[in-house]
């Protein structure tokens, strides 16, 4: 393995963890509505469990209302069950085949709970870049002992791994940051 694989590596997998975390960040839920959140919810299909949004158009119908508009009629009631049952806390209401999704407003309490799930995800996310870091590190030691490359080649490539370890740190805390913010906002 080159130099410029070991970056390579550690940078396209570190991309991958602030990935992780923006889905993550997006399937925890403010007081606005967005078309996203119903993402994970599940809904039987002909025996198969499949996404809303492949039975339905999940769209917005304003700041907090989701308007789920059903293809097949006779899906409007298992769309709404899965929605009532899933985790989040949502009472669809039905209008023949289209389910409106009114967002319930956030207690402060239940804000404040949110933003600590909010700093744990980010904590997650700057442990797999640090563990990524890491491996990166373990790479060049083991190239060193194998004397493929030299020991100030394995120092320059670490700091460089160390560079790319606090940009993407940096990009996990203004993320973090952001939905904070996003999540206070009244």
């Amino acid at each position: 393995m080159s130099l410029s694989e070991v970056r390579k590596s550690a940078e396209t997998r570190m991309g991958k963890s602030i990935e992780t975390l923006k889905v993550n960040l997006s399937k925890i839920r403010t007081g606005r509505a967005h078309a996203g959140i119903l993402d994970h919810v599940m809904v039987e299909y002909y025996g198969s469990p499949v996404p809303v949004s492949q039975v339905a158009n999940v769209n917005l119908m304003d700041a907090r209302t989701i308007n789920v508009q059903v293809w097949e009629k006779n899906m409007a009631g298992p769309v709404e069950k899965a929605i009532r049952e899933s985790d989040l806390g949502l009472n669809p209401i039905s209008m023949g085949d289209s389910i409106r999704v009114p967002m319930p407003a956030l207690t402060e309490e239940r804000r404040r709970d949110l933003t600590k799930v909010v700093r744990t995800e980010g904590e997650d996310a700057k442990i797999a870049v640090r563990n990524l870091r890491r491996d990166s590190n373990d790479t060049l030691k083991k190239l060193v002992k194998d004397k493929e490359i030299s020991e100030d080649d394995e120092r320059r490539m670490q700091e460089e791994v160390q560079k790319l370890t606090d940009k993407h740190v940096a990009e996990i805390d203004k993320l973090v940051t952001q939905k904070e913010a996003e999540i206070m906002t009244v």
